[in-house]
């Protein structure tokens, strides 16, 4: 089993998955984090930004549809994630592990 490890760690599509996964990952943390630490700073820096009724004479203000606009996009981009892992992901997962198990039987 190791020396299948091996020669999948060898494989230079391996890597290009690698490479996509992570560019993917980071590009989807980065949004996150954006968001979030706006969020915070808009709080710390311009609290009245977010003090502002949604609509005059409503208790509503936009804090809060901005704060469940954070809360959903996290949960959106986390799906998307999900549904690119298990589509194009696993598919060059599983294409390199028969690759390489098809060239370990021949």
């Amino acid at each position: 089993m190791q020396h299948l490890y091996k020669r999948i760690y060898a494989d230079p599509e391996f890597h290009e998955l690698e490479r996509k996964r992570g560019r993917f990952s980071w590009l989807l943390a980065g949004i996150v984090f954006l968001t979030y630490f706006s969020f915070i700073l808009v709080i710390a820096f311009a609290p009245q930004l977010f003090a502002k009724p949604v609509v005059a004479g409503m208790m509503m203000t936009w804090g809060i549809p901005v704060g469940v606009f954070v809360i959903v996009l996290s949960f959106c981009l986390t799906g998307v994630y999900v549904y690119r892992a298990n589509t194009e992901f696993d598919h060059l997962t599983r294409d390199i592990v028969e690759h390489v198990q098809k060239d370990d039987n021949a």
